[in-house]
């Protein structure tokens, strides 16, 4: 095992400790993938007439590059389509070089195609934009006001939605930012609808006919479909301190390990995904939720009787430890969360470092118990009594100790980019959350 580790491990020089830096993961490589196709299509089609004519731009080719863009930006965010991705990443067998599962594991930096989608997307369609109203102003108008003033109300919306999602901005004014998406994503789509088949009756092409038609009807079954199954559920709540407490489910939807549900109170301002606890042999799941934002806060304090679930259970990062043949998770705090159900599974062996402030007056005898039940050789650390450890450097050593082929982390922002970091600069796959949903 220590051997096929060391055949996986990638050169410490330079090049690769920048693209081990989370400021290049892959999300972003997606996303400048998208970006270099994209111009890679402009440059060879200003070269071949495609963009422009005797008669000015084509407005058609622009639009349907701004829907291409804006249909793989919604399409890829899907339930389903999330959930094909890591069914097809984690075909992929344990025998195979660990240099290729060290890649597929990467899957879940599916949503740099969704952010290079939505920029280069609205770009195209500021260029479409531009187009017809510098066609206008040479008299030579070919579309109507309607699709003049739709398309001018589509950028306005996109640059809204790319505005409030820039990571300072996000980060300090979230709720603007998920509302935002919400309410504008919403009001895009219809935009788009109504620019769409005016531009297409403008030209006089058959609506039924044409290819943007039935992508538009694609992307609106693709965001329609979690709410068609939203449901008020009822819930139990176990609370072993006032920092966190245990909510189970039982509404006849099963999950799975390494997925997650979104909850919410209030189903058309805030939703809030957390990792699913299934059971071998047991009903429904658990999820545990911490105190960590006024949203959270509330949870805890005034527990609720119900809340909303729509859609289906989603493949998240922690999915991917069947690539591997023995895997070491580090998980702070409510982190414990998303590790449990792959400790109760049993599918991989794995060994646990949980750092965590008083584990069982924290987060109770019975829950702790089931993790040692689970996991004998688990290394909790409590934070209170130990300080905070070097949980990179545990995780290292752990690596080597255990002769494990991965690292998974489950925490806050700062430690996971931190973790992850350091340990692929040690030539052993890192996987963590990155914080682009």
């Amino acid at each position: 095992m220590t051997a096929d580790t060391t055949l996986g491990r990638r050169p410490a020089w330079s090049f690769t400790r920048l693209f081990t830096n989370p400021t290049f993961h892959q999300y972003r490589q997606l996303a400048a993938l998208v970006a270099l196709v994209n111009f890679g299509l402009l440059v060879h089609g200003l070269s071949n007439d495609w963009w422009w004519d005797e008669g000015g731009p084509r407005l058609e080719r622009l639009a349907d590059m701004a829907l291409v863009n804006l249909s793989l930006a919604a399409l890829i965010r899907q339930q389903h389509v999330i959930n094909l991705l890591f069914w097809l990443a984690t075909r992929i067998p344990t025998s195979w070089p660990l240099s290729i599962r060290w890649t597929a594991a990467k899957v879940y930096h599916f949503g740099g195609l969704h952010m290079g989608g939505a920029v280069v997307g609205s770009l195209w369609l500021a260029a479409f934009t531009a187009g017809v109203i510098w066609l206008a102003a040479q008299d030579r108008a070919v579309v109507s006001n309607l699709t003049i003033a739709a398309s001018l109300l589509l950028v306005g919306l996109l640059s809204a939605m790319i505005g409030t999602a820039l990571g300072p901005i996000r980060a300090r004014f979230h709720d603007l930012f998920e509302r935002t998406h919400r309410f504008a994503g919403w009001a895009v789509l219809a935009a788009l609808w109504v620019q769409s088949i005016s531009f297409l009756l403008d030209r006089g092409a058959a609506v039924l006919e044409a290819p943007a038609f039935w992508a538009l009807g694609l992307v609106t079954l693709s965001i329609l479909l979690p709410w068609l199954r939203l449901k008020k559920v009822p819930i139990e709540v176990v609370k072993p301190s006032g920092h966190a407490v245990v909510v189970r489910f039982d509404y006849g939807d099963d999950a799975f390990p390494g997925s997650s549900n979104a909850i919410s109170r209030s189903p058309l301002l805030e939703w809030h995904s957390f990792a699913s606890i299934p059971a071998p042999g047991q009903r429904g799941y658990r999820l545990i939720i911490s105190r960590a934002g006024d949203w959270t806060g509330k949870f805890i304090d005034d527990c609720p009787g119900h809340v909303w679930v729509k859609g289906i259970t989603t493949s998240g990062v922690a999915r991917i430890e069947v690539l591997f043949k023995r895997v070491v998770y580090v998980a702070t705090g409510s982190g414990i969360g998303p590790v449990m159900p792959h400790l109760l599974a049993k599918q991989v062996p794995i060994h646990l470092i949980w750092a965590t402030r008083s584990p069982r007056e924290t987060y109770g005898d019975a829950l702790v118990a089931e993790i040692l039940e689970a996991c004998p050789d688990a290394q909790i650390w409590n934070t209170d009594r130990q300080g905070k450890p070097d949980l990179a450097a545990l995780a290292i050593a752990a690596v080597r100790g255990f002769e494990a082929e991965a690292v998974i982390c489950i925490s806050n922002k700062r430690l996971t980019w931190d973790v992850v970091g350091r340990v692929e600069r040690e030539g052993i796959p890192a996987y963590g959350a990155i914080w682009d949903s």
